[in-house]
């Protein structure tokens, strides 16, 4: 074995930004085939936009900030951003929306704070919640599974801008679950599925087999998505023994809405997550108790988003406070 014997610093880095961007971005693409088949073309459309919408403001960012935009627009971080918050939002979603909150994201989230490396929140997450407050019935509304919308008629309904039809929406899963606690009714048996609601449980599924890909190949740490879906999944099994009648079962939270997103692609961003394996610890069980909490007691039907924005806020504190000891002391 030949070592090597330069002078220093000697850290070899197996994989650099765009490679890991690019690892992060292929694992998504499971979980696109699924959406597209469960919620038809609109999905497709929303990536488009959100792609676009992205790479032109962060190009305007860094054009204004006197930066080079080759090297910075190279490195998947931007187009990254656009898919994350375009598979989050409604396949039908208005596309200006989609721009909108993708523009938010990549210059109020990511640029702001000095582009990719300094940002403090993971930048679709921010972009995502914008879309939730300013336009909660919008961010509600998406088609039922197994919706067969050509892409032309897709492409019609959300860059028309008029919002989608009534034909085309319905309430997911846990949208039912927040209306009818809400009304004190039992939730409907026919959109709760047979594991995570009728259609997400395909969903989850396939964004945990990228999730596991990302593990696998060490992009991913697998401290944040263990936590975060351990924590979920044992809150929701101590509820569901105490009141059986009120909450659900574990398997539903973990395969319903965006968890396994949340767990192994939002969570485990390496910029605003946690970079000490207790920290990683302490913080994906973090995000886990919040989304259980906001989907159980809160007034928005998935919390994924909200926690993982909550628990970025204490990412200094925890890295402080968990260093691994320097040996010798």
């Amino acid at each position: 074995m030949e070592f090597f014997r330069g002078p220093a610093p000697q850290l070899f880095i197996g994989a650099g930004v765009s490679a890991l961007m690019g690892r992060v971005t292929l694992a998504l693409v499971p979980a696109i085939a699924v959406l597209v088949w469960l919620f038809g073309n609109g999905v497709l459309v929303q990536l488009v936009i959100a792609s676009v919408a992205a790479l032109a403001a962060e190009a305007l960012c860094l054009w204004l900030r006197d930066r080079p935009l080759a090297s910075s627009l190279g490195d998947g971080s931007a187009l990254l951003s656009g898919w994350l918050l375009a598979v989050s939002v409604p396949p039908l979603l208005p596309g200006w929306m989609t721009a909108l909150g993708t523009v938010f994201a990549i210059v109020v989230g990511k640029q702001l704070y000095g582009g990719l490396g300094h940002n403090p929140f993971n930048p679709a997450m921010v972009g995502y919640t914008v879309l939730l407050v300013s336009f909660p019935l919008a961010m509600s509304r998406w088609t039922p599974p197994g919706s067969e919308i050509a892409l032309p008629e897709a492409a019609r309904i959300i860059l028309g801008g008029a919002g989608i039809p009534d034909a085309y929406s319905g309430a997911t899963p846990l949208d039912a679950l927040r209306g009818a606690r809400q009304q004190g009714l039992a939730p409907p048996r026919e959109l709760l599925g047979w594991l995570g609601g009728r259609g997400w449980q395909w969903v989850n599924l396939a964004f945990l087999a990228g999730g596991l890909w990302l593990v696998r190949t060490r992009t991913a740490a697998w401290q944040i998505p263990a936590a975060m879906l351990g924590s979920l999944a044992g809150l929701a099994l101590l509820a569901r023994l105490l009141d059986s009648g009120r909450f659900q079962d574990p398997l539903f939270h973990l395969f319903s809405g965006a968890t396994m997103l949340g767990a192994f692609f939002i969570a485990t961003d390496p910029v605003s997550a946690s970079t000490t394996p207790r920290g990683r610890l302490i913080y994906g069980a973090g995000i886990g108790a919040l989304v259980w909490l906001i989907r159980s007691l809160g007034g928005y039907p998935d919390g994924v988003a909200f926690a993982v924005l909550l628990m970025n806020i204490t990412v200094p504190i925890l890295d402080s406070h968990t260093r691994p000891r320097v040996y010798g002391r």
